[in-house]
């Protein structure tokens, strides 16, 4: 046994005892699908570190998320289920087999360390145990690197029963790392009743929450949340109101669920109607609710489509109470579709870009069923984020009282513009592991393609104006010209004009924001109407079949570039082929029928006209080539680029004197009511 670690017998600490602070439970899955149980407990077989060599020396380089790869070479799995180690018991247990070895060094059972070390003043973190049986528990931690340290074990033999307590320091993990133990069975069956983190402190009060939903149309969604939220009592304890903001026209309180729903969360729910203001309006809303009351510590955040492991709403205020500074506090998204994958880690922003994505080393799409998270080497580095994606963020109302509501963005950017916002005055978002909800990732959407085209282009460049670090934004002027050619390429014309009527509202200053909230989604769908790629059908049927005067040249085809000089080619040619008229009958049959997953811009820019089908796989559009249109859009959008870039400190200066007036409670009460005051 370590001299960092001592286990002992002593009575196991109550969660409201004073001087101790629970912040992390045993959690088991509900269900017993193999895909989901490897998020909370796994059997193992043997023991690696980190997917890497541990031959690796301290100090070496660390490898790029290009270097490393995601999946094993073999293809095969490392996480393995619980049959023929062990079981969930019905008492939320875990019975280990004799002679058999489990792991809770998983994703919703392990301790992340490196997040306590960083964001909090504490030393050690004391792991408290209820064993019986027979058998060994094994507590690891983890380096920065993936590499697996064992920190202590203790031997059990005791049919009745004991209490198991290791004191864990911090101090190793200041760039990464984690807390787990292992659970081996003896000559006889092992069983963990009861397992849970905490600290010593007298911060003992646990914060309030209000919880805050927007909803558009998913009642059944939604209703299926609330049923969730009211099987929990110790989150319903902490919970002073659970704010449903409903903006559709398929209302919440009509579902079937919803009065049993509502019966069991009582005076804690109500329900508040307004017209559709998207994410933002919702969401401020309930910000502006949970300010207006003014009990609760914190706004909690949630989609409305999402399914959350309620012990994360406990472990995010746990974490929110203890942070030396007041922090926002993330969830992290998993795929509704394919529950072990994580779609979404930590998120950041390019800054000189000016785009999001994961923060590197993380990467979208890791999937646990896979390869867990010990064998993850990226996984056991400290993630820090610029902003956490509103699917589960909690927030202090301390910062919603100092920095205002959400910018009226409708969608898109507002998640990451008050991310921003609030670091820049002194408030850093954690992307809690641990903390997480199922929902469906954008990866099944292509949302740059329809009316939100228009808020992607219009909130990028509002955003940038607003934080951007760089003259001129970097290249975020370059790449949003790049981002409208490439559209008008692909004969994506009604894209194209939303495109320009967003820059044209960037460029027309701020004063019309909140009036654009209530009316431009209206006006963005009327416009995207008059153009072939605004319009769909759910049958190929419905188009005339594919025919060409001549066939393809040498029967190629269309390439498929690999390289990106390749790419570049193809571009280039596609571009010049914007001079030349369309071919015979490209007006009257498509040339071919393109599915979503082969559309690329370089490869569509060498149609005259195309079936092109959504990313949903619902339905099809019809794209077809016009020279005409080419010429007046892409004359437009150089002006507007060209004035955006000449013009853009001065327009960065009225977007920033305007921005706290466009963020209070104060002008949002104003839209909250309809009153358009342009």
């Amino acid at each position: 046994m370590s001299e960092a670690a001592t286990a002992s017998t002593p009575t196991s600490p109550s969660p409201v005892d004073e001087g101790f602070r629970v912040v992390q439970r045993l959690v088991l899955p509900r269900d017993q699908e193999l895909d989901v149980q490897t998020l909370y407990v796994s059997g193992i077989t043997s023991y690696s570190s980190g997917g890497d060599s541990m031959s690796r020396q301290s100090g070496g380089d660390y490898e790029s998320p290009e270097e490393e790869t995601e999946d094993d070479e073999d293809g095969e799995s490392d996480a393995a289920g619980m049959s023929g180690f062990g079981r969930i018991t019905d008492a939320a247990g875990v019975a280990v087999d004799p002679h058999r070895r489990v792991t809770l060094g998983t994703y919703f059972n392990a301790f992340p360390a490196s997040y306590w070390r960083r964001w909090t003043e504490f030393s050690t973190v004391r792991l408290t145990t209820r064993l019986r049986g027979h058998g060994s528990i094994i507590v690891y931690r983890s380096t920065a690197k993936g590499h697996v340290v064992r920190a202590d074990s203790y031997r059990v033999d005791n049919p009745a029963g004991e209490t198991v307590t290791f004191e864990l320091p911090l101090k190793p993990f200041i760039d990464g790392g984690w807390y787990w133990f292992d659970l081996e069975g003896g000559h006889g069956e092992l069983m963990l009743e009861d397992a849970q983190w905490g600290f010593v402190t007298d911060r003992v009060r646990t914060g309030r929450i209000t919880i805050g939903i927007t909803t558009f149309n998913r009642p059944d969604f939604c209703v299926a949340q609330l049923e969730n939220l009211a099987t929990n009592p110790a989150v319903l304890d902490i919970i002073d109101e659970i704010v449903v903001v409903d903006q559709g026209s398929n209302k919440v309180v009509d579902d079937a669920g919803y009065e049993a729903a509502a019966a069991g969360l009582g005076s804690k729910l109500r329900i508040i109607e307004q017209p559709n203001l998207g994410g933002s309006g919702g969401f401020s809303r309930a910000m502006n609710e949970a300010i207006s009351m003014g009990a609760s510590d914190y706004v909690l955040l949630l989609d409305d489509d999402v399914v959350c492991e309620l012990e994360g709403i406990l472990r995010a205020v746990a974490f929110a109470d203890l942070v030396k500074t007041p922090s926002l506090v993330g969830g992290q998204m998993f795929s509704l579709y394919d529950r072990s994958v994580m779609h979404a880690y930590g998120e950041a922003i390019a800054k000189y870009r000016w785009f999001w994505g994961p923060v590197a080393p993380s990467v979208h799409g890791h999937d646990f069923a896979k390869k867990s998270l010990r064998n993850t080497s990226w996984m056991h580095r400290r993630i820090d984020v610029d902003y956490n994606g509103w699917w589960m963020c909690l927030i202090p109302t301390q910062v919603i009282r100092e920095i205002g509501l959400s910018l009226p963005m409708f969608i898109k950017w507002d998640d990451a513009e008050f991310g921003l916002r609030a670091g820049a005055a002194g408030y850093p978002t954690v992307t809690l592991p641990g903390v997480a909800v199922w929902h469906v990732p954008w990866t099944e959407k292509d949302d740059t393609l329809d009316w939100q085209a228009y808020f992607h282009e219009r909130n990028r460049l509002v955003s940038g104006l607003l934080h951007s670090p760089y003259p001129h934004g970097g290249k975020l002027v370059r790449e949003s010209l790049e981002n409208h050619t490439k559209r008008l390429m692909s004969m994506q014309y009604g894209t194209g004009e939303t495109i320009l009527l967003a820059l044209q509202d960037v460029l027309d200053g701020p004063d019309r924001m909140h009036h654009d909230i209530l009316h431009r989604l209206q006006e963005v769908r009327a416009l995207r109407d008059e153009y072939d790629d605004g319009q769909s059908e759910a049958e190929l049927d419905a188009f005339p079949s594919p025919r060409r005067k001549k066939p393809p040249k040498r029967g190629k085809g269309i390439p498929v570039p690999s390289s990106t000089v390749g790419k570049a080619k193809m571009a280039a040619m596609g571009l010049v082929r914007q001079a030349l008229p369309t071919r015979e009958l490209a007006g009257e049959h498509p040339e071919g029928i393109v599915p979503h997953v082969d559309q690329r811009w370089y490869r569509l820019a060498h149609f005259d006209s195309a079936i092109v089908s959504s990313a949903d796989g619902i339905a099809a559009s019809w794209y077809r080539r016009d020279p005409a249109q080419f010429r007046d859009q892409m004359a437009r959008s150089l002006k507007m680029h060209a004035k955006l870039y000449k013009e853009w400190d001065e327009l960065a200066e009225r977007w920033r004197t305007a921005l706290p007036e466009l963020t209070s409670p104060e002008r949002w009460k104003l839209t909250f009511e309809g009153i358009d005051d342009e």
